[in-house]
């Protein structure tokens, strides 16, 4: 008893000099709530995951440097974990919300606190669910972080704000899903398209059948509105459009981009734009929203499409007629290339300093380490069917990665991820990439794949410098943009080409990189690269552990004998185990 009140004292003397460092900057405070609820949004009943009740989940608003506190209640039938896609949580991976940095929350009402803040962000971002295959039902929101005032932005402020998030639909649940890739199985073509957590509007009565609610967003004539829509769907890249609107792209996913219309734009899965529309048009009529399915049979999968209305307050009446065209390039590959490439940085302007984005010259850097990481089609390994990067399909760890640093776990995870494809069988592993830290890295991924695919990287943002068709080769540098290029932390890889991305090391910790396509992040497609700033452990000595990893098993055993009670927001009614490892958080932070 002696040795647990002493353990009791030392966590909430840590929590409260945690929280006393980052004093100096406001806090934002939210409480979400997971748990099933039941909706039909399109016409069929099913169970869908609610975020505080609301499918999608609520809005997060905060401000550049804000500390972020997010109390996560996880009152679903299985585990969950949260991630903040995009949120480069400085120095805290810890609080990533991914299975390689944490331990899930377990099912029945437990809960645990996040804290991070959002050092040096600005832009568009979502959180949503990053286990169990759970995004695909749902438990996903827009998080958006807005400059100080200090900070100007550079475009006039616009007259609103609207949310728009799309993603491919299944009518079966996440389970059965899951259950389908654990058989072997493909996914197959999605049942629809959803906009804001609701079906198309009915623009053809043989394709949408009648009864299914539609998402309406209202505007004013003559104003102009921040548009931010991301992509959380599955696996399907989608071209979004508003039918007789230009799209004024002006960022993405947290860096402003220069400024050019579109009149569609392709959001491929786990992208975040930023568009200013103007509600230029005479209103006789509503206008269709549209997110349609890209780079696949578009007369089969004509269905796979969202449709919403633009509804003018001085309207004359419904939205009629066909769809706005989507992109007329079957036979014409470079169309999304070059789209793709013409997304640049704005140079010029800042972003969440005062100081120009443009003003890191990573096109003078020299790289120090290069890494070509290839995928292909899913394979069967061991009996199962498993995805791959370089052939690795990755295993999670059974402790959280710097966890197991922390206590000098040995076996834990391997620093052996190749740095290019390697002759000999696909196997399963826990290999992850042994980078250096203050290092600049180039990333090759080269994707032999039939599907394209979106790559992520937590912890950073990357320069996206190149793309093309083909087998990648040192020639194709000489392609590269080494001066605008966008910075972002999600890319398109196109089936039978490559993309190459530049990036600065300058984050500890250890981060997650990975196929966004949930069919092959489920299936194994991602590693993680760990930084260690080598001062960190210079004066460390190695000590006796429990029996390898086995932390989350016994932590979680704790979690039913104790809990710690404190009034701080950091401990809240979180257990025993989630207050350890904010501690770590804490104690990470402080030495980095």
């Amino acid at each position: 008893m002696a040795s647990s009140s002493l353990l009791v004292h030392r966590v909430c003397f840590i929590a409260l000099f945690f929280t006393l460092c980052f004093a100096a900057d406001p806090f934002s405070n939210f409480e979400l709530e997971y748990s099933y609820i039941t909706a039909s949004p399109l016409g069929v009943p099913q169970q869908v995951v609610a975020v505080n009740g609301k499918f999608p989940g609520p809005i997060l608003n905060v401000t550049t440097n804000y500390n972020v506190v997010v109390d996560v209640k996880n009152k679903l039938d299985e585990e969950l974990l949260v991630t903040w896609s995009g949120i480069q949580m400085r120095r805290t991976s810890w609080q990533d919300g991914v299975l390689g940095t944490n331990c899930p929350i377990p099912k029945g009402g437990w809960n645990f606190t996040y804290q991070f803040q959002v050092k040096d962000q600005i832009g568009s971002f979502f959180y949503a669910p990053s286990v169990n295959m759970q995004r695909a039902a749902g438990g996903f929101g827009s998080f958006i972080v807005t400059n100080r005032n200090i900070i100007p932005i550079p475009f006039s402020p616009p007259d609103g704000d609207i949310v728009i998030i799309i993603g491919d639909w299944y009518t079966r649940s996440h389970k059965t899903l899951r259950k389908d890739l654990d058989d072997g199985k493909q996914l197959g073509m999605p049942d629809g398209v959803l906009i804001n957590g609701k079906g198309p509007y009915r623009y053809n009565t043989t394709l949408v059948p009648d009864g299914i609610d539609h998402e309406t967003i209202n505007v004013d004539p003559g104003k102009t509105y921040r548009v931010r829509v991301h992509n959380v769907g599955v696996s399907t890249c989608l071209n979004f459009r508003i039918q007789n609107h230009n799209l004024l792209l002006v960022e993405t996913e947290g860096y402003y981009t220069s400024q050019q219309n579109y009149t569609s734009v392709d959001i491929h899965v786990g992208q975040s734009y930023t568009f200013l529309v103007t509600m230029d048009q005479n209103a006789s009529s509503d206008y269709y929203i549209v997110a349609s399915s890209r780079f696949v049979n578009q007369t089969i999968w004509q269905k796979v499409t969202g449709v919403g209305i633009l509804h003018y307050s001085n309207s004359k009446g419904k939205a009629a007629g066909p769809l706005p065209d989507p992109p007329n390039d079957v036979y014409d590959t470079s169309y999304a290339l070059n789209q793709a490439m013409s997304i640049r940085q704005n140079v010029s302007a800042s972003g969440a300093r005062p100081n120009p984005q443009g003003s890191f010259h990573y096109g003078q850097i020299n790289v120090t380490d290069f890494y070509l990481l290839k995928s292909v089609p899913p394979v069967s390994i061991d009996g199962k069917l498993r995805a791959t990067f370089n052939g690795i399909s990755f295993k999670n760890p059974v402790t959280p990665i710097r966890l197991a640093d922390l206590y000098y776990v040995k076996g834990d995870y391997k620093l052996d991820f190749p740095t290019k494809p390697m002759n000999r069988p696909p196997k399963v592993d826990t290999s992850i990439i042994n980078a250096s830290y203050k290092g600049f890295i180039e990333i090759v991924l080269q994707n032999n794949d039939t599907v394209v695919q979106s790559f992520h990287m937590d912890g950073y943002s990357f320069f996206v410098v190149g793309m093309g068709f083909g087998e990648w080769t040192e020639n194709n540098r000489g392609s590269y943009n080494r001066w605008d290029a966008i910075s972002r932390s999600t890319t398109q890889v196109f089936p039978g080409g490559w993309t190459a991305v530049l990036v600065s090391l300058d984050n500890v910790g250890v981060w997650n990189l990975r196929a966004e396509n949930l069919d092959r992040w489920y299936l194994g497609q991602e590693t993680y690269m760990r930084i260690i700033n080598p001062e960190d452990h210079s004066n460390k000595t190695e000590m006796p552990v429990p029996d390898n990893a086995l932390y989350c098993g016994a932590l979680a055993s704790m979690q039913k004998q104790q809990k710690v009670s404190s009034a701080t927001t950091l401990i809240g009614s979180s257990e025993l185990y989630f207050t350890l490892l904010l501690v770590l958080s804490a104690v990470i932070s402080l030495v980095s």
